[in-house]
């Protein structure tokens, strides 16, 4: 249905845009803004952060759209192997949660600092509404 991908492609890019536009109001913001607003760290028992761990996995519906319906249907595109791009998948996203908690953990004194945030949110700002608007482009008339 040709509809529904149009209009999917129409909210998508809205959304996105929105996204975008949220990181580039973040990023004008004073550094002093930024400083005040964050809240002070918590100390959270192992339980509470396994549980908090769970519930973000389990109850975010991207878990579901992303790994489900997008690669599941990526996968059966590729007809008998399948499964080899399912344990590639797999792989690939250990490599990617293994490289991420650990560029995290390596970049954290960096992050301390809030012109390091306001940098990182031009750039999310100018990716995302980029993408955004060529999603938006994309659709043929």
């Amino acid at each position: 249905h040709p509809q529904v991908v149009t209009v999917a492609k129409v909210l998508g890019g809205a959304y996105v845009i929105a996204l975008g536009l949220l990181a580039a109001r973040r990023c004008a913001r004073s550094d002093a803004a930024i400083q005040t607003s964050a809240a002070e760290p918590r100390n959270l028992s192992r339980w509470a952060a396994v549980a908090t761990a769970l519930a973000l996995t389990w109850l975010n519906p991207h878990v579901y759209l992303d790994t489900v319906l997008t690669m599941g249907a990526i996968a059966n595109s590729h007809g008998s192997g399948r499964w080899a791009f399912a344990i590639g998948a797999c792989a690939a996203s250990t490599l990617w949660f293994t490289g991420l908690g650990r560029g995290s953990a390596r970049l954290a004194p960096l992050f301390a600092k809030p012109t390091a945030w306001r940098i990182l949110d031009g750039i999310v700002a100018v990716v995302m509404i980029t993408m955004g608007g060529m999603l938006v482009a994309s659709i043929q008339g």
